[in-house]
Parts: C-alpha cells; structure tokens; sequence
C-alpha cells in the first residue's frame, strides 16, 4: 500500500475534491450510485483478517466485475475526473468522500470525514457484499463480520431513501422512496406501509420487519427523522473508516481545520453584532 501523508497540502485539496465532488454530482444526480461505490468499496471488510475495506480497491478490474459491483463502473469514471485534478488524493479517500459528500448533497446529515487512507490493489474475493435476496441471518453475517452492529444495519439500510434497483444489474426493478434523489426517513416510512405500488421492496428489506430488534430501529427511525440521522451519520462513519485508523497528526489537522473555520465564524457573527449594535444605536440618538 502507497503511504498517505495527511498534511496541509493534503487537506486543501481534499477540500477542492470535495468542492468539485458537490458540483458533479448536482449536475449528474449521481448521488445514489456515489454511496453505493462508497459502500460497496468499504463493506467488503472483514475484522477477523483485516482485509478489505475502503482501500480503493474497487477500481480494480477484478474487483468491479464483481455480480454485487455491476453498474459501478459508471460511478469510478465519474471519480476519474475528480482524481485527475486531484491526483495527491489517494482513491480510497476519494471514494469515500464521495460517498459523505453524496448524502449531504441530497439534504442527509453531515458525516464526519478523516482523510488518511491508503490505496490498496489487493482485492477479496467475490461474495463478500449483501445479497439482496437474503434474510435476516444473512444480514448479519455480512455486517457483523464488518464489526458493525444490529443498529448499523438498519441505519445504514436507510440509506436505499436514495436510488432506484436496475433489472441490468441486481434483478430488480424501481425505487424505494417516491423522492430517491432525497435524503430523509422516507424509507423507513413506506417500509412500514407495506406493500406501495411502484416502490421496491427487497428480502433485505422485509427483513427488517421480521426481526424485532431490527423491527424496534425502523420504527423509531419511521416516527423520528432526527433520530435516524444521528444515527445514520454515526453508522457511515464507522464504515467508511473499517481497518482504517488515522494518523494522529491527519485527525488533529482536521480538527484544527475545523476549529479555525468555527473561530471565523464565531469573528464574523461578532462583528455583524457590533456593527447592527452601533447603526441602532445611531438610529436611537437620531
């Protein structure tokens, strides 16, 4: 794996991919298949031999030939154009920015974002990744074997709000939601209605419901929008950082970024406040 150094030059351009990312997928609407590359790049982890994860390794012949990865060649050459004006960044960072970048686009909620991963040209083998015509042990399987948990699983399934299944690539045809280029908890909403003509539902799907631990998270989630972004921000992060741990140095530069940009805000609100103080108080004397 080629190192990342995660410095200032880094993060600048990580904020200039970041920019570009936004507009590309507003011009394009890609956003569902962006969080779908995303995901399917980091859910191929596994905690045991710690293989796989948001390595980059997706771009790979053999590894977006994948049954479970069909269509997602679209989605790496979107990326292409991003990582040609950016080439410092390393792919597997690109992919998951894209992804966060993705849901904040379509009105979700801000993911936290550390950049620092390595690229990786080691791909695991076929049959890692969800299969939708499974149930509720299968679920499990896959994203415990992840190290995530009964709520991720639900949380993150929340993210099909977003996109539409294509016959050409999965078997399955339509969308989940009556809006799939909005971000809500519209989901779990019609997941509860049951059956609504012209929405998709899936196995994986249906097994929400029929297991009650899943069945109390897409409930709570259905009644509590608020609830299910936390919670869906959380379970992102978590997977877009499987067997990755950032530097010290690349989490402190984040968040001294971030504290730099909030001191400036806090300095503009300030003066703002001063300047209506001193024109009201012009007014009051007047």
């Amino acid at each position: 794996m080629a190192a990342t150094v995660v410095d200032a030059e880094y993060l600048k351009e990580i904020d200039k991919a970041r920019r570009d990312l936004r507009a590309l997928i507003a011009s394009k609407n890609c956003a569902p298949i962006m969080l779908r590359l995303a995901w399917h790049d980091a859910g191929t982890y596994d905690a045991k031999t710690k293989t796989g994860g948001p390595n980059g390794s997706i771009r790979n012949e053999e590894e977006f030939t994948h049954g479970a990865n069909s269509g997602l060649k679209i989605a790496l050459d979107l990326c292409e154009a991003v990582k040609g004006k950016h080439p410092k960044i390393s792919y597997a960072d690109l992919y998951q920015l894209a992804g966060v970048v993705a849901v904040e686009v379509t009105g979700g909620p801000d993911i936290s974002f550390v950049p620092g991963r390595k690229d990786s040209n080691v791909c695991p083998k076929e049959g890692r990744l969800p299969d939708a015509k499974q149930g509720v042990r299968h679920l499990r399987d896959i994203f415990h074997r992840m190290g995530l948990s009964d709520k991720d699983i639900v949380a993150l399934s929340g993210g099909h709000t977003l996109g539409r299944a294509h016959p050409e690539r999965s078997g399955f045809d339509g969308p989940w939601t009556q809006e799939p280029l909005k971000f809500d908890n519209s989901y779990f909403v019609e997941l509860l209605k049951g059956e609504s003509e012209g929405l998709l539902k899936l196995p994986t799907d249906n097994a929400l419901l029929d297991d009650p631990a899943f069945r109390g998270y897409v409930e709570l989630y259905a009644k509590d929008e608020d609830a299910f972004f936390r919670d869906y921000a959380e379970s992102h992060k978590k997977l877009s950082e499987l067997g990755f741990n950032p530097s010290p140095s690349g989490a402190k530069a984040v968040a001294d970024t971030t504290v730099l940009a909030q001191s400036a805000v806090g300095v503009v609100v300030a003066a703002a406040v001063v300047v209506v103080s001193y024109f009201y108080e012009l007014r009051r004397r007047g």
